[in-house]
């Protein structure tokens, strides 16, 4: 899909979308009780629906209703496929829990998760009783548990999404578990799995990240459950706040563990007009100077901050840049290719990222590269452009954010189908 997005913004309020890593969690966890969850505020993005899906061949019984989606709980493998699409966390997570069933499970996905690294799945699993046959430590990968819980190492570095799999199935084993992590990245991550863990009822052992201890045999607890604001996506409008004029955010809490609510105190440093109440941040344009950020834990943030640099007097420098690599596109060379042609001074390195601004933004054609936060950044962008921005695969917000155009529009940009 091509959108035209012309240079216009006019402010307002806005209720964040609900957090699809909040919801991807809310969902494997209801999967394993034994019994009927509701779950308020639900996200319906693709990687949530990937979730859903997944859940669901592995036993658990949804209704989706108005504002709600009911889960009838229990883990009951009904197929031998799971289909993760394009979702790094829910192939990551749902593989792990697949390894609790004592019969071959296969694990498939679609577009960039297909080329993202799945060697951990293996050498972790193995230890633990798992049978794992993978495609040279790609997708597709089949698993065959029962997972027998005990000691194992555990491979940080590129992701946590692998760790948080682990956390979720080995409550369930009868032997208590011990996992040793080593260069854990994204902890904030793992704390809102903890915490989603801790809502159903389960105790984790967290020994300064580099280790957790698992007691078996614990029973998931069935309840209601509310899935929280997504300060990822949310970054993006308090950017354009920041950078345009001014703008309310709802829903989004400043208690949570999400690490992308990092932006916030990245805008102070930045100079933006910037309050914050309970569930909800308020951003107002002012003059704006450069920043040094380490994004290490929250690699997300990169491209609403690339954009918020371009904005920005001086040289901006974003350290932690690494991971981009595998994300849904090559991020940070993305970023470089798409932002440097609207005319965005931006190189990015091995692990750092540098913007020099503010930058005369010109306009014209751009691509997403299939990649739905560079769809977002380069929408956000076009609010201070000379001309209007042609983006090529437009579609790809909807793994994470499928109102955001709407959203947008409400807030007085004009963007139109090609």
């Amino acid at each position: 899909m091509r959108l035209t997005v012309d240079p216009s913004f006019s402010g307002g309020s806005i209720t964040a979308p609900a957090s699809k890593s909040a919801m991807q969690r809310y969902v494997a966890c209801a999967l394993l009780a034994e019994g009927t969850c509701e779950i308020l505020n639900p996200s319906y993005c693709d990687d949530a629906r990937a979730a859903i899906g997944m859940a669901e061949c592995l036993g658990a019984d949804i209704s989706e209703l108005p504002g709600r989606i009911i889960i009838q709980g229990g883990f009951k493998p009904q197929c031998n496929k799971l289909f993760c699409g394009e979702s790094g966390l829910g192939a990551r997570v749902f593989s792990v829990l697949a390894a609790l069933h004592d019969d071959w499970i296969e694990l498939r996905g679609e577009g960039s998760i297909l080329s993202r690294p799945f060697n951990m799945l293996a050498d972790t699993l193995r230890p633990m009783g798992v049978e794992v046959i993978s495609n040279k430590d790609l997708l597709p990968v089949k698993i065959k548990g029962p997972i027998k819980g005990g000691t194992a190492m555990v491979d940080g570095s590129v992701s946590s999404q692998f760790l948080s799999g682990m956390l979720l199935a080995l409550p369930l084993v009868q032997n208590d578990s011990h996992l040793i992590v080593n260069n854990l990245s994204s902890k904030p991550y793992i704390d809102l799995t903890i915490q989603v863990l801790h809502d159903f009822g389960i105790s984790i052992d967290n020994r300064d990240y580099r280790s957790f201890f698992i007691n078996g045999a614990q029973q998931y607890k069935p309840g209601t459950y509310r899935v929280e604001g997504d300060w990822s996506g949310a970054a993006f409008l308090l950017v354009l706040g920041a950078v345009a004029g001014n703008i309310e955010v709802r829903g989004l809490r400043p208690s949570s563990s999400q690490s992308d609510k990092y932006i916030v105190d990245l805008l102070k440093r930045a100079g933006a007009d910037v309050i914050v109440n309970d569930y909800s941040v308020k951003v107002k344009k002012n003059r704006l100077d450069s920043f040094i950020a380490d994004i290490s834990d929250c690699p997300d943030l990169a491209p609403p901050l690339a954009v918020l640099a371009s904005f920005c007097d001086g040289k901006t420098i974003l350290t932690g840049t690494g991971r981009l690599k595998v994300k849904e596109s090559d991020r940070g060379k993305v970023l470089e290719k798409e932002l440097g042609k609207m005319g965005v001074k931006i190189v990015n390195y091995d692990n750092h990222m540098e913007i020099a601004g503010p930058s005369e933004i010109i306009g014209g054609m751009c691509d997403s590269h299939g990649d739905h936060r560079i769809a977002m950044a380069l929408v956000t962008l076009a609010v201070g452009a000379e001309q209007k921005i042609a983006l090529s695969g437009a579609e790809a917000v909807n793994k994470s954010y499928p109102d955001f155009y709407d959203h947008m529009r409400r807030l007085g940009i004009s963007i139109s189908k090609l």
